[in-house]
């Protein structure tokens, strides 16, 4: 008999409702793994965040990074707070080094329609939107993270940054996902999202995804600006599978992606290196409904769910895939028959029930 495998997995509950999420994942997390076995999840809790810096002054210490790189994988549920502030005016987000320090480059985002979940689309199609926004998430805008400068009170300056290396591996990633969700019945297309016909860094950004793109034969190829990505995601979201874009415009199609899919509970996120992989909802931690048990935590199971795929991907542990498809399974059947009616969508269900629905599911 094999001996199950241990993994370490560094977890940040972060601030708001991300204590409350992560509490009751981890409850998820240990319930599928013991129903199938064959693994063994240890969880480490580290504190970091708006709330830490509060109370220390340091967003997140060298010991609790380290302890984050050295971990099998990095369950984070949100961090940030409006009213925190660096003294720079921007806000506390630790994670967004983790990016850079793991080199983080490949963000999945996830934007599904399960059954019976409300969205503002009325065209009967919405049902089947199941694309993925895939955001390069080590430069690009935010390259200029923490080195933007204001001159005398009179303009400020960002700087944009496009690199060949960090295009061609994360092309390359938005490709080879296109032929895994081909397989698994999508539709083998990769969309590039730019502004090319305005900016020289763009223009670059679609000529290496050409160059890449020819690589990958059996993968379509389409091209949309961004502003009229935006449209087509609210006019026509079904006719999409994975679309690759520059760090800040693929934040932002993600948040309209989580909101043409019902709400931003139900959007999922991996970001994915070669060593390292960091799971999160897409939302934020609303403070607005800490503690009153509201949080719709549906997107914190399904990051969770990807972990799992994750990690037994890429340790050859079946078993830890079969507990991330079961837990997909049973969220998707909750749906399905409408067990599952989380107060985001003005259902009847806080985090704490919404979670006993997913368990009489797993």
């Amino acid at each position: 008999m094999t001996a199950e495998r241990d993994f370490k997995v560094a977890v940040f509950p972060g601030d708001g409702i991300g204590v409350e999420i992560i509490d009751v994942c981890l409850k998820v997390l240990e319930k599928v793994e013991k129903k199938v076995g064959g693994f063994h999840l240890s969880f480490e809790i580290l504190p970091a965040g708006a709330a830490h810096y509060l109370e220390t002054g340091v967003d997140i210490t060298d010991e609790n990074m380290r302890k984050a790189g050295e971990a099998d994988a990095i369950l984070l549920a949100g961090m940030g707070l409006p009213d925190v502030r660096y003294p720079d005016g921007t806000e506390i987000t630790p994670h967004l080094t983790m990016r850079t320090e793991f080199d983080l480059y490949a963000g999945v985002r996830p934007c599904k329609v399960y059954p019976n979940v409300p969205t503002p689309l009325r065209d009967p199609r919405a049902a089947d939107i199941d694309f993925v926004v895939l955001r390069e998430c080590t430069e690009g805008l935010f390259a200029s993270l923490g080195k933007g400068e204001v001159i005398d009170d009179r303009e400020a300056h960002e700087t944009l940054v496009i690199t060949r290396p960090a295009c061609e591996r994360f092309f390359d990633f938005g490709f080879k996902l296109a032929q895994k969700r081909k397989v698994r019945g999508g539709k083998g297309l990769v969309t590039c999202v730019d502004k090319s016909n305005v900016f020289r860094a763009y223009a670059f950004f679609r000529k290496i995804f050409d160059e890449r793109a020819a690589l990958f034969p059996d993968i379509n190829v389409n091209y949309n600006f961004i502003d009229a990505q935006c449209l087509y995601l609210v006019r026509n979201p079904w006719d999409y599978d994975v679309l690759v874009a520059e760090n800040m415009f693929a934040d932002v199609l993600s948040d309209l992606g989580g909101g043409i899919i019902g709400g931003m509970g139900m959007a999922p996120c991996a970001e994915l290196g070669d060593e390292h992989g960091l799971f999160q909802p897409a939302h934020g931690t609303a403070p607005e409904i800490e503690g009153q048990d509201k949080a719709n935590p549906i997107a914190m199971f399904l990051s969770a769910a990807m972990m799992l795929d994750w990690l037994g991907e890429r340790h050859s542990i079946a078993p830890m895939k079969i507990a991330a498809k079961m837990l997909e399974t049973a969220i998707e059947t909750g749906f399905a028959q409408n067990k599952i009616q989380p107060a985001e969508f003005g259902g009847p269900q806080g985090t704490l029930e919404v979670t006993r629905t997913v368990f009489d599911f797993i």
